[in-house]
């Protein structure tokens, strides 16, 4: 029996490589007789580029670029052929802040910067592509800090150029300077439809998990109105209502604006990875897939991956179970989703017991589900 395990990563205790290593040992201590299938995945967030080196080889480059707080961090991206895959949160991640540093001050002031540092390094490569995969920023900025990087500094009335963070963009008069990226051709990777600007967009959805309060989410999202004029001009169009346009903090609004095409994170490694050869084996076997992140929730149902997952299970008819840190998705909303099965850590083994011991409890957690759906699994 086939059993494809294709998780995510969960938040920051585990990539999606250990995670799916911790579920794969967990699933054959108790069904041995299984093929057990290892498939790392990502959306757009962090681990997108590791998981697509795991999968296509290529070269992985490091280099010092500017971090959200403005201090110097080792940023990377992957070069396969002519395509660059880089992650936006390699440079402006949320784990490079501290859980006591996500304060409304720096919800203000961090920055994309670091991100145009990259796009500028696979640009000098000689690139083709570069795919840039969103999600995990620490930022809500609007990619101003990125333009900046690319030579499109955001400056005020007086043409001087505004400080780090999304709060100076307030203020913001125009782009002094064009981008220059020499016509190469770009992606934007993300798994959320979020517009940029009001209730559904990058300050008030995002905007708390990076430290904004109530009075920050409105500052901030005042001042991305103002800046999507900036964009607009540069886009000839306005993308503030885009689809993804809030992704990452806004930093989806500056790729559109750079002519950037979305497309889905998940679907695009979904198919880099060979995730649906993988499950058509499965189905060939009446096996199963075997997915999860750090939190199944309201968001993990709104396209991101482990309802890919679940729909390429779905449409081979076979089970899909998630095995995710915490589940807070009711049985029906899973169902609909393609999910047959939900499995918390926390919930089954203690949120103390899987915050000391992430991969081991994850493993313990596969070790009793697998009885429930493995043929060939020991009794007793």
């Amino acid at each position: 029996m086939r059993i494809v395990v294709a998780p995510d990563s969960f938040g920051g205790t585990l990539s999606a490589r250990e995670a799916a290593d911790a579920i794969a040992d967990g699933w054959r201590r108790t069904a041995p007789g299984d093929d057990v299938r290892i498939v790392p995945l990502a959306d757009g967030g962090t681990g997108f580029a590791e998981v697509l080196h795991t999968a296509l080889g290529g070269t992985v480059h490091e280099l010092e670029v500017t971090g959200p707080l403005g201090d110097p961090v080792t940023g990377s991206w992957l070069q396969v052929g002519d395509t660059a895959y880089l992650e936006c949160a390699s440079a402006c991640g949320l784990h490079h802040v501290s859980r006591e540093d996500r304060t409304p001050e720096v919800a203000r002031t961090a920055t994309t910067y670091g991100v145009g540092e990259l796009l500028a390094a696979a640009r000098d490569a000689g690139v083709a592509r570069i795919v840039v995969g969103l999600g995990g920023s620490a930022t809500t900025d609007g990619g101003a800090g990125m333009l900046a990087a690319l030579g499109a500094t955001p400056v005020d009335d007086d043409g001087l150029p505004l400080p780090y963070g999304g709060a100076a963009l307030a203020t913001c008069g125009r782009l002094d300077g064009r981008p220059d990226l020499g016509g190469i051709e770009l992606v934007a990777a993300s798994d959320v439809d979020n517009p940029l600007l009001g209730e559904h967009g990058a300050a008030a959805v995002f905007g708390p998990q990076k430290g904004a309060d109530a009075g920050t989410v409105t500052e901030l999202d005042a001042a991305l109105a103002v800046f999507a004029g900036s964009l607009g001009e540069l886009a000839g169009r306005d993308v503030r209502d885009d689809a993804a346009a809030g992704a990452a903090g806004g930093l989806g609004a500056a790729l559109l604006a750079l002519g950037a095409r979305i497309e889905s994170g998940a679907g695009l490694v979904r198919e880099l990875v060979g995730l649906d050869a993988e499950l058509d084996a499965a189905a060939a076997d009446g096996g199963l897939a075997v997915t999860g992140e750090g939190s199944f929730d309201w968001q993990s149902l709104r396209g991101k991956l482990i309802t890919a997952v679940a729909r390429g299970a779905a449409d081979r008819g076979i089970p899909c179970v998630v095995l995710a840190g915490q589940v807070s998705v009711g049985r029906r909303e899973a169902g609909a989703a393609g999910v047959d099965s939900a499995h918390g850590v926390a919930d089954e083994l203690g949120l103390e017991a899987s915050m000391a011991d992430p991969a081991g409890t994850l493993a313990e957690l596969a070790s009793r589900i697998a009885p429930r759906w493995s043929r060939g699994a020991r009794t007793g």
